[in-house]
């Protein structure tokens, strides 16, 4: 991604640098006449556009990707017309300068007649050289947007490809067919000690299993249909576990109206089952939800042991990094993921905005 990036900048600055060569040809060509090359008049016209591409490569480098794309709007529009003027005052100052040797020369060659043209008065040169640089901000800024549109256009694509595949992944690995086969095996055993629970569990697979046939398949699942999922999960894996399992879940009493992608925590959630239960010592799952206006609060917790601490490298190495991945492409940068890992214990707290 990184080279496809930096080539696609090459290729960019290239363009660039032989759009702005064919600019300063033009002059080239209006300086020729049929036997002679005016080339006072095109290094004069070269010095006049070098001001403007100064004032590109200043907006295209420098205020478009500092200001314009981190939102600073004001400051972006406030640093353009400061550079505009200050550039085009800077131009009317030299050419002010330079236009007592102008006079000069006529006053050396007094015989030879030379039309000379009346100067533009101030405000024209002022107007017209800020309708020039205003031209150049607008290209250079179109290209950049332009540019940005495609990256984000790949990039939106590369979400779809790396979304279906993240699904695919919880699919096969997160609710393994283990999973099911030892819940059956439970519900079997439950028909003849406990038949309410054993059809309370049955519901609860059912439940489990359509949601991961047909509601993960959206890009967005309502909240509800979530917690029920997640509900059924952990009530499933009650019955794997003997009472030195303490399983903690503290969810809104009224859950809001709200769609979010589906199977978003159930990657921690199983993550905890695996790694934080021992047959030989005392553990616990703790998982807790908290809606806000703006945003959605999860967090994880679950005890270790030292017979399941040298698992840990394949969660929080290969497995959490691929995890931080599929959030960034769902939520860019506004999500925040804080993974603590504690002697006794080990935490995730996952923020995403609604």
């Amino acid at each position: 991604m990184k080279l496809i990036q930096l080539n696609a900048r090459k290729i960019e600055i290239l363009l660039y640098g032989l759009v702005w060569l064919l600019v300063f040809s033009i002059s080239v060509f209006n300086g020729r006449n049929l036997n002679t090359t005016d080339w006072d008049r095109i290094i004069r016209e070269w010095i006049h556009l070098l001001w403007f591409l100064f004032i590109f490569l200043i907006n295209v480098f420098v205020l478009v990707p500092q200001l314009l794309f981190k939102k600073k709007y004001l400051y972006y529009l406030a640093a353009s017309i400061s550079i505009i003027l200050i550039v085009i005052g800077v131009q009317i100052i030299l050419q002010s300068r330079l236009l007592p040797i102008r006079e000069l020369s006529n006053v050396i060659l007094p015989n030879v007649n030379i039309v000379t043209p009346p100067p533009k008065p101030l405000f024209m040169v002022i107007i017209d050289n800020f309708i020039i640089a205003i031209l150049m901000i607008g290209t250079g800024t179109a290209s950049q947007l332009v540019s940005k549109w495609l990256n984000e256009e790949k990039l939106r694509k590369d979400i779809e490809k790396e979304q279906l595949k993240t699904n695919l992944a919880l699919l096969r690995h997160q609710v393994s067919p283990h999973f099911f086969m030892n819940t059956l095996n439970n519900i079997h055993a439950l028909i003849d000690i406990n038949p309410e629970d054993a059809k309370d569990s049955i519901i609860r697979l059912s439940t489990l299993m359509r949601y991961l046939l047909y509601d993960s398949a959206q890009n967005k699942i309502n909240f509800q249909k979530e917690m029920e999922f997640i509900n059924s999960f952990i009530t499933l894996m009650r019955l794997r576990f003997s009472d030195k399992v303490h399983i903690s879940v503290i969810v809104p009493e009224q859950i809001p109206d709200i769609q979010i992608p589906p199977m978003l925590f159930i990657s921690f959630l199983e993550n905890a089952f695996k790694h934080g239960v021992s047959y030989q010592s005392e553990s616990f799952i703790f998982f807790e939800i908290k809606v806000f206006e703006k945003f959605l609060q999860c967090t994880i917790k679950n005890s270790k042991h030292l017979l399941t601490q040298s698992q840990y490298g394949e969660y929080s190495g290969i497995g959490l990094d691929n995890i931080k991945k599929s959030l960034k492409l769902l939520y860019n940068e506004d999500f925040k993921l804080i993974v603590l890992d504690k002697e006794n214990e080990f935490e995730i707290n996952l923020t995403i905005p609604l």
